[in-house]
């Protein structure tokens, strides 16, 4: 039940994920709206990929020491 409430609070939590580096403010404060709103979905999308790998990686972590320990 704890997994759920994680995964869905995780899940809800990525809407209002709207990060931006220095450099990416200073250019989007000279810029538009929509700009702007491009920046922040690139730099999640660029923000996405190691949490799935490193979540790939627990998984597999798990799965395989589950397999492990059944054998014993």
């Amino acid at each position: 039940m704890q997994k759920i409430r994680i995964t869905l609070l995780w899940i809800l939590s990525l809407q209002f994920a709207n990060a931006q580096c220095a450099m990416c403010k200073a250019v989007v404060e000279n810029g538009d709206n929509k700009m702007a709103e491009g920046i922040n979905t690139g730099i999640i999308y660029l923000m996405l990929f190691p949490y799935l790998f490193l979540a790939l990686g627990i998984y597999i972590f798990f799965r395989r020491y589950k397999k492990r320990k059944n054998k014993l």
